[in-house]
């Protein structure tokens, strides 16, 4: 699973760093601590269950257990302590980012979590960006396939531009096998709205009940054109505007991933290859357009689960090895350099030179 990026003990870091992850034997949990191994950083195994823990601790030597939960602030701080940092892959993240964080802060060490959650990642934002930039602490919230992959396409199409018209993230999924988690958080979202939609339009997240749109996408090949649902609407509604002066950020999912996701009967993804990860393929692209103007940026890759885990672990990198641009509650595109970063990730995301940019 390794990024070929480097490791936890290159220069700048000196010995192996040490990072905690909450949720660990979840799905994503358990690719994220893979990702930490094979990059030489030291996984420490928090969570709510203990057995579960443990079973994931047999699984390859050397491998701390700290059970946690985040009703139990004592917990999390054991969970934490000698940490360098914590990642946090445990959903929904409307229960558990806000005490993750507070550890994090009380400790002293960067948080990133993997929340696809809309809400949950405004709540981040709204509730701790001024005390995050107080104390200099670093919270890198949606640090995952969706609102870290998408912010940093759309900040990397952007280019030069300082603002711009408007930004549309379009999903090209094979399909959508959801994990449980993926589940759980989804009707914890589908709640917190009361059942009703959510775009970010005239600057703002707005809230409605009318149905959704089908389009037709003209994704690059080879996918082709293919049906969407129009405003699919994902975190990269909370990730961009933070950050970039876009006042109408839009998402969209093909329509056949879109059913799988609402189907009852999808069963969760399951290994196709030696790394776990299931033979989904994804083409994400990124359109940002000034007037009539428009730049775009492409990735392509293999599962959504698992292609997280190199994308918060390089964040976690970038952020102990002090390549970072601001401090406080930011989004992958804000404290990174996206194109660069995006780069690092080959070869588990490949990112197509921009089209229409400043690259081209």
């Amino acid at each position: 699973m390794g990024t070929g990026t480097g490791t936890a003990t290159e220069p700048g870091l000196g010995t192996a760093q040490t990072v905690t992850v909450y949720g660990a034997y979840g799905h994503t949990g358990r690719f994220v601590v893979a990702e930490l191994r094979d990059r030489g950083f030291v996984p420490v195994l928090a969570g709510r269950d203990a057995d579960k823990l443990r079973a994931l601790a047999a699984s390859a030597p050397g491998l701390e257990v700290r059970p946690a939960r985040v009703d139990d602030p004592a917990s999390l701080d054991r969970a934490l302590d000698g940490a360098d940092a914590v990642i946090n892959c445990a959903g929904p993240f409307a229960l558990t980012a806000a005490p993750v964080i507070e550890a994090a802060l009380r400790a002293g060490i960067p948080y990133v979590d993997v929340a696809a959650e809309i809400e949950a990642n405004a709540d981040t934002f709204t509730h701790f960006a001024d005390r995050a930039r107080a104390a200099g602490a670093v919270i890198v919230p949606a640090m995952a396939f969706y609102g870290g992959l998408g912010d940093l396409l759309a900040t990397a199409a952007m280019g030069d531009w300082t603002t711009a018209d408007e930004a549309t993230i379009a999903y090209g999924l094979s399909g959508w096998h959801p994990t449980p988690g993926t589940r759980s958080a989804g009707t914890v979202s589908h709640e917190r709205r009361a059942g009703r939609r959510v775009r970010f339009a005239n600057g703002r997240l707005e809230y409605h009940n009318d149905e959704p749109a089908l389009l037709k996408w003209p994704f690059p090949d080879p996918m082709g054109t293919r049906e969407v649902i129009g405003e699919f609407t994902m975190a990269d509604v909370v990730t961009l505007p933070s950050h970039l002066s876009i006042p109408e950020v839009r998402t969209h999912m093909t329509t056949e991933a879109a059913g799988d996701l609402s189907s009852p009967d999808t069963p969760p993804p399951t290994a196709a290859d030696a790394d776990g990860r299931s033979d989904q393929t994804f083409l994400v692209e990124a359109v940002v357009r000034s007037g009539p103007t428009e730049r775009r940026a492409v990735a392509t890759g293999q599962d959504i689960y698992a292609v997280t885990a190199p994308l918060a672990v390089e964040a976690v990198h970038r952020v102990l090895t002090g390549r970072t641009r601001t401090t406080g509650v930011a989004s992958a595109g804000r404290i990174f350099d996206a194109a660069d970063f995006l780069r690092a990730l080959a070869p588990h995301i490949t990112f197509e030179p921009l089209r229409g940019g400043p690259e081209s």
